[in-house]
């Protein structure tokens, strides 16, 4: 009640925030730089395919995950705090290292945040016609993000009722579909690209396509036989990422239209509905680069990744002072919730009809819009 909206959050700004540039410096040559050097030493001067296709494929995809949470860091700004020479660190490490267009990134992940798992308006959920996260997709709907209508087809309605079978195949070739969109972005900006974006696009375009030189002019120093393998397997271990990334919000709380209204879903609560963390010790945080507390990322999200344990700190008591959900599942169990969540939707999906206007939809289109 009043009580909770008069009390006072965790502070934004403290200590936590401090020491951000040496930590990632650090990162970068202690352990970015390793793994990539070992990953070329695997691939062109591996004795057998085991050492050159899954030495070279898993350090690589080790080197590609670590360097999407400090590029996710970099996006927000968190390592300098200063958006120009953030910027050019994730041209640098996100497009070049890592093929994925930072002002892609930025432009899809900024939005997500300000609306989170909003149905019409954040990117993250809509996944049509591959993923319905909630039957509230289902019927049709206006995306504000990719400016279309998004229908329940047939095609659509047959393979999201097998979505729970299909998630774990598609994330592991996810990063290819990343691969693309940065160039459809570059190619295609539209009305909403801040002119920051526009201003690096000659910059992305380079970056990107050195990102495609690069890892060709690798691949292709492999035998014939190992290129294919090589590729699939890089990418398959490097999908770990996606799924890390889709069971922080997959399994949580959806709504129509937007949020902020009142205090019932006012930006902390949202972010506590709408979002989960996935327990881990502080040994294993390096594996999470900072995803497994979304929580704390999304109510701060240019806290450094090596602050935000502290932030939980804060936030964890906060919340249950309050009353409020804090979910933090490990890392099995989030996994199971959310292929439980989807198997749910999918269920869901095969009991579609439908409608006058050509599409499927169930009960909670029809008693949005008063049909039936």
């Amino acid at each position: 009640g009043r009580r909770f909206a008069a009390a006072p959050r965790p502070p934004r700004g403290s200590s936590v925030e401090t020491g951000a540039i040496r930590f990632y410096v650090l990162y970068i040559f202690a352990w970015l730089v390793p793994l990539f050097c070992g990953a070329l030493t695997c691939v062109l001067a591996g004795a057998t395919p085991l050492v050159r296709v899954g030495g070279g494929g898993a350090l690589l995809a080790a080197m590609w995950q670590q360097l999407a949470f400090i590029g996710h860091d970099v996006g927000h700004n968190s390592l300098s705090h200063v958006q120009r020479l953030d910027t050019w660190w994730g041209v640098a490490l996100g497009n070049l290292a890592g093929g994925i267009s930072l002002g892609w990134w930025k432009r899809s992940h900024n939005t997500h945040h300000i609306v989170c798992n909003s149905i019409e308006h954040d990117p993250d959920i809509q996944h049509m016609p591959l993923f319905a996260v909630d039957g509230k997709i289902f019927g049709r709907f206006w995306s504000s993000y990719h400016e279309k209508w998004v229908n329940t087809d047939a095609l659509a309605r047959a393979l999201v009722s097998v979505q729970h079978w299909l998630f774990y195949p598609v994330m592991a070739v996810a990063r290819f579909n990343l691969y693309v969109q940065g160039f459809i972005f570059v190619a295609c900006m539209t009305s909403q690209d801040h002119v920051y974006a526009k201003k690096y696009r000659r910059v992305e375009l380079a970056s990107l396509t050195g990102f495609v030189a690069w890892l060709a002019a690798l691949v292709w120093s492999l035998p014939p036989g190992e290129r294919l393998p090589f590729l699939l397997l890089s990418h398959a271990i490097a999908g770990i990422l996606h799924v890390q990334i889709c069971i922080s919000h997959f399994a949580m709380a959806t709504y129509h239209g937007r949020a902020y209204n009142s205090e019932d879903d006012e930006w902390f609560k949202m972010q506590l509905r709408t979002t989960m963390n996935v327990a881990c010790s502080p040994w294993a945080d390096f594996l999470h680069g900072g995803l497994q507390f979304q929580i704390e990322h999304h109510l701060y999200p240019r806290l450094p990744r090596h602050a935000l344990r502290e932030a939980r700190a804060l936030v964890k008591p906060f919340a249950a002072k309050h009353g409020l959900l804090y979910h933090e599942p490990g890392f099995l169990d989030a996994n199971v919730e959310m292929s439980k969540h989807m198997n749910k939707v999918a269920r869901e999906a095969r009991g579609l009809t439908r409608g006058d206007g050509g599409f499927f939809h169930g009960p909670i289109w029809e008693g949005l819009h008063a049909a039936g």
